[in-house]
């Protein structure tokens, strides 16, 4: 091997004890990261896929490790898509790349360029851990399953365009019952087969009913048989979940009896092969002409059937019933005895009301007798009336002067509470008067204030104030207060008068 520091520049000999030269970490970190890009710039490694993580800047930091190391793998954002299979945790993979090293944690990896499955028996492990999770998701459930349309009149078939799977399915549709056929052509084996396949059933089902391109009644998937590995892109999570989110009903042909997609177990029904799938999705046409023609002479036997029934027992009820003149002239006589009968018994009515009138006439009153009894009534009333008026306004005539002797008394008791309540309030009046600093300015005194109008009240305070307020009775007036300890004090001056200085 190659001397990895030859370029480097050696310390200075005074700067050093000893012989051996002296290096950066950044020296270092390069040489070691260019020796060993340059000894491994491609190898394939195998391991098993552990802590697989997916940043917001769109890279993939996972580990590779067996029973006995581990080494750190990257795959960048531009790659990413790039990858047959995507990194999930526990999954056996071969891992083609080069190995660097990253200097900010003193650290070797792999960058990934291409993944691919160690073998079947992985795959394996992986369909069954994607079913398992799927299942939970109830992705698979019997009750999500819808019943097919009898006879759909448009039909979408995604698969590829150039296989025999096409023609199988349109050969076999156009020899059962022929239908409009809408093909969607994608890779159905590959890295963007999966993607294809998904957008073509979201695609379907995005079409309108009334559209320039009809929207079918039923899809179809197909491909023909095919290695695990080939079978891989309807195993794909991205179609599994597009195919439960359809719409419209969707029947699985893909591969051979034998293989088993998970795209099988969401769609509405799995057919064993292309072939079987389009003898699902339409019956026999024959078959159908000849079970109409069968019902169609059922029917025209059933309904003459009817008919000779009915007319048979027309005839009979036509033997039971008499001759039509027998029955008009015995209901014409019941009507002319009706008719008797009923002129005899309005005589009698009326008769009978007569009578009951002249019994109440003889019952009642003349109106001159009437209206004397109900003018005494009147009468009676009129004087009770009159009564009760007199009662009434004695009544209110005691009442109003009770009103007004309380009124008096209530006066007088007013009057003589507000005198109480004048000789009390003047009392505090006068005591409130002299208690108050007004009175007291008024025998000479002064009141000293702060700046702010806060009172003074011992010569400590006044000293730091400086400037105060000297309130009189007729006024205030701005003072400095200066007493400085240097300056001679002069003394106080007697003031006229007997009263002291205040300051």
């Amino acid at each position: 091997m190659t001397d990895i520091f030859s370029t480097t520049t050696a310390p200075e000999p005074d700067t050093v004890a000893h012989n051996l030269p002296e290096y950066s970490v950044s020296e270092i970190s390069v040489a070691l990261k260019r020796e060993v890009e340059s000894l491994f710039p491609r190898v394939r490694v195998r391991g098993e896929i552990s802590q697989p993580s997916f940043p917001r800047s769109g890279h993939c930091y996972f580990r590779l490790k067996d029973d006995a190391a581990v080494l750190d793998a990257v795959c960048w954002k531009g790659g990413l898509s790039k990858l047959a299979i995507k990194p999930e945790e526990g999954l056996e993979v071969i891992a083609t790349g080069r190995i660097t090293t990253y200097a900010g944690s003193s650290r070797y990896q792999i960058v990934i360029e291409s993944l691919e499955l160690a073998g079947q028996g992985a795959l394996l492990k992986l369909l069954e851990d994607r079913r398992k999770k799927l299942a939970a998701e109830g992705l698979f459930d019997a009750e999500r399953k819808r019943a097919l349309p009898y006879l759909p009149d448009v039909i979408g078939v995604i698969t590829s365009p150039s296989g025999a799977v096409i023609r199988d399915i349109l050969h076999r549709l156009a020899d059962r019952f022929p239908r409009h056929v809408l093909i969607w052509p994608v890779a159905v084996q590959g890295d963007k087969a999966a993607a294809e396949v998904a957008a073509a059933i979201e695609g379907f089902n995005r079409l309108t009913e009334h559209g320039i391109v009809p929207r079918p009644d039923l899809l179809i998937v197909a491909r023909g048989g095919g290695s695990l590995e080939d079978l891989w892109a309807v195993n794909e999570e991205i179609v599994v979940r597009a195919a439960a989110a359809s719409t419209i009903p969707l029947i699985s042909a893909v591969g051979h009896e034998t293989d088993t997609t998970l795209i099988d177990f969401v769609s509405d029904r799995r057919a064993p092969t292309p072939t079987a799938a389009a003898e699902m999705a339409v019956p026999v046409r024959a078959e159908l002409l000849a079970q109409a023609l069968q019902i169609g002479a059922r029917m025209m036997t059933a309904v003459n059937r009817g008919l000779a029934q009915e007319r048979t027992r027309l005839v009979a009820a036509v033997r039971g019933l008499p001759r039509p003149i027998e029955l008009i002239e015995e209901r014409g006589q019941r009507l002319d005895d009706r008719s008797e009968r009923l002129m005899q018994a309005g005589r009698r009515l009326l008769d009978t009301r007569i009578g009951q009138v002249a019994q109440a006439s003889a019952k009642l009153r003349s109106p001159a007798v009437q209206i004397a009894a109900k003018a005494q009534q009147l009468n009676s009333e009129m004087r009770a009336l009159l009564t009760a008026l007199r009662r009434h306004e004695e009544f209110i005539r005691v009442g109003g002067e009770r009103v007004l002797e309380l009124g008096r008394r209530s006066q007088k008791y007013l009057e003589a509470l507000i005198d109480r309540r004048d000789v009390s309030l003047t009392g505090t009046k006068k005591l409130l008067e002299n208690y108050s600093f007004k009175a007291i300015l008024k025998r000479g005194f002064a009141l000293l204030r702060s700046a702010t109008g806060e009172p003074i009240l011992s010569a400590s305070v006044a000293q730091s104030a400086g400037s105060v307020k000297i309130e009189f009775i007729d006024g205030e007036v701005d003072a400095l207060i200066d007493d400085k300890s240097d300056s001679p004090r002069r003394p106080p001056r007697k003031p006229s008068g007997s009263q002291g200085s205040l300051l």
